[in-house]
């Protein structure tokens, strides 16, 4: 179980990780506006799954905490997580990462489990919220990417808010 000082330290593990060893400058913070903090966008993904009242506890917390972890691999030049990760979470993290970035991970994500769609699902739709730096073609593929994990999500999982919010976003 994730207790409240756990998640403290994940979230500022996590904040630290991006804010102080950013593989390049531009990957310590958003791309919309070049100076919001980096971590904020794991912190959203972790937090608004969390709020998934209708998903069982210990999925919660487990992806919560891939989703805090879940882009220092691809981002950071850290290579370690905090002591007792457990190895579940460790998995997690690793299926989502994706060495041929966004292209592969759209062809491949398929092949991975059914929670690993659910927790890309959050990773998307965090970042259709704020992408407004992509252009119209990067967007509409996006969105019709975000549009299947949704269908998929919503199969496996049933109408959780994450659902509803990425329809509304992709114009479903």
């Amino acid at each position: 179980m994730v207790t409240a000082k756990r998640l403290a330290l994940e979230i500022c593990f996590t904040l630290y990780a991006h804010a102080t060893q950013a593989k390049k400058p531009s990957k310590a913070v958003r791309k919309w506006d070049g100076k919001t903090p980096y971590g904020v966008h794991p912190l959203w993904c972790a937090t608004t799954l969390l709020h998934e009242t209708t998903l069982p506890e210990e999925l919660r917390q487990r992806g919560a905490e891939a989703l805090l972890y879940h882009d220092i691999p691809e981002d950071t030049t850290q290579t370690m997580f905090l002591e007792h990760t457990p190895s579940d979470v460790l998995r997690l993290v690793e299926d989502m990462t994706f060495a041929g970035g966004s292209a592969e991970e759209m062809e491949r994500v398929w092949e991975r489990s059914a929670e690993v769609r659910l927790l890309k699902l959050f990773d998307k739709v965090s970042n259709l919220l704020d992408g407004a730096w992509m252009d119209a073609e990067k967007r509409a593929k996006y969105q019709q990417y975000t549009r299947r994990l949704t269908d998929d999500v919503a199969l496996n999982y049933g109408e959780l808010n994450i659902v509803r919010i990425a329809r509304a976003l992709t114009g479903e």
